[in-house]
């Protein structure tokens, strides 16, 4: 019998009316490259369980590292005492049929010890080398994990899942400080190229030697996978939260509306093979499937976990997230809802045709520091810092960085191109984002 199946069993005697277990056992291997060297690998083995339990319609919660059942409910009780009642819950979801992914578990990343890894890292480093560059910085981890979910309305699964991420920064301070990232993501050891890491930050930061500085103007941007996926989870993504939009805090009022051109269509799809979202079910076992949130242009969909649907008095959507560090899940007794795996539907075109098609603009090839200004109207900002170039008549010149202040309901109906170049893109301290080139018309730019 499982600590799950212990836990669940000592709070139904404890006299708890529901509760979920979860337990999340992890291999993870950390390796932190500063200084164009390896600095620092660390190999973490580690078991968790959490608890979450309802008595009274008060829901209370304990975690812990030491898997005894009968004191990780006491905690929970002792600690639920004093909480407000949710009068809006309805009880824990039960099972339902799921649609295992492909390309989701590697026995080979289990088996991957720190030798090999180093390995990898050092691969990274090399392929970034290059004259031009100054400084080399960046990190390569691999998390594998066991996750185990239980409650008392039967609901039992469990699913292994495997992570492998790398990025590098290079940076060079020949004639002006000017940097390229390169970043690869994927489930599985024989996908992942740690060569095209180092090489896609170095082309980035050579091409950007000598930058110039641009008068402020307002123009068309394109924005590469990585610049998207920013704008992605830290702008638009939250508008789909159900959370937020009943709280009318959205920038989106209405389902049905028309929010963007006819050629956007955004889906979270946790079904998609490879992908670092993608699971058979959610952190709360609630069984995944793909969902439009915009489907050509329209707002079709939010996205929930059991809470806060109860609350709606609706259904979840199975997007309750246990989030682990640095990847996979974790066994938080509280998850939180969040899109798994947000996507924007790839269109026909390369990039290499959206920039040669674009007499002026501007190329973006990372952003920082994106935020919503004003989350309800809309409004945010970012800087492109890495890879920005000017565009003229589809030739590509390097400038300095600059400030975009802008609003996202009119960047949506300003799209002019997508790009057939999907890619899963993790942006700092975010979930897993897949997108292609996007260029969006009309918007304006400030150097820094």
């Amino acid at each position: 019998m499982s600590i799950c199946s212990d836990v669940i069993s000592f709070a139904a005697k404890s006299g708890a009316d529901e509760c979920e277990s979860v337990l999340c056992t992890k291999k993870t291997i950390t390796i932190r490259i500063t200084d164009s060297e390896i600095a620092e690998i660390k190999e973490n083995y580690s078991k968790s369980v959490g608890a979450r339990i309802i008595k009274d319609k008060k829901i209370a919660s304990a975690q812990s590292t030491i898997l005894d059942h009968a004191k990780i409910v006491t905690e929970a009780l002792h600690s639920g005492k004093n909480l407000a009642r949710r009068e809006f819950w309805d009880s824990f979801p039960g099972n339902s049929k799921i649609t295992p992914i492909e390309k989701t578990n590697d026995s080979k990343l289990w088996n991957l010890d720190s030798t090999r890894t180093i390995e990898i890292a050092q691969i990274m480093i090399d392929s970034a080398a290059h004259k031009a560059i100054t400084r080399i910085s960046g990190s390569l981890n691999i998390v594998c994990d066991d996750f185990e979910i239980q409650n008392t309305s039967g609901l039992c699964r469990s699913e292994k899942s495997t992570y492998i991420s790398g990025v590098i920064n290079a940076d060079s301070e020949i004639t002006f400080p000017v940097s390229g990232i390169g970043q690869v993501n994927s489930r599985t050891l024989d996908s992942f190229d740690p060569a095209k890491i180092g090489s896609d930050a170095a082309q980035m930061c050579v091409n950007s030697q000598d930058p110039d500085t641009i008068l402020p103007q307002t123009t068309s941007i394109i924005f590469d996978p990585l610049a998207a996926g920013e704008l992605l989870f830290f702008v638009l993504g939250p508008n789909f939260n159900l959370k937020t939009y009943s709280e009318k805090k959205s920038c989106f009022s209405n389902i049905g509306d028309k929010v963007a051109v006819n050629e956007l269509s955004v889906i979270d799809d946790p079904h998609a093979p490879n992908s670092l979202g993608a699971k058979s079910f959610d952190d709360e076992g609630v069984a995944t499937r793909p969902i439009h949130h915009i489907k050509n242009g329209v707002f079709e969909n939010v996205y929930s976990d059991t809470y806060n649907a109860s609350k709606e008095n609706t259904m979840s959507s199975g997007n309750a997230c246990r989030i682990g560090v640095p990847l996979g899940r974790s066994a938080d007794p509280i998850p939180i809802s969040a899109p798994h795996n947000l996507t924007i539907l790839p269109g026909n075109q390369s990039r290499d045709e959206i920039i040669r098609n674009t007499k002026n603009g501007i190329l973006v090839g990372r952003l920082w520091y994106t935020y919503a200004v004003n989350p309800i109207k809309g409004d945010f900002s970012c800087t492109a810092r890495s890879g920005i170039f000017q565009i003229k008549n589809g030739q590509l010149f390097p400038i300095k960085s600059v400030r975009i202040i802008h609003n996202l309901p009119i960047l949506l109906q300003n799209i002019s191109a997508i790009g057939n170049d999907s890619k899963v893109v993790l942006p700092w301290a975010g979930m897993p984002i897949t997108c292609p080139t996007i260029k969006c018309d009309g918007i304006s730019v400030s150097s820094i």
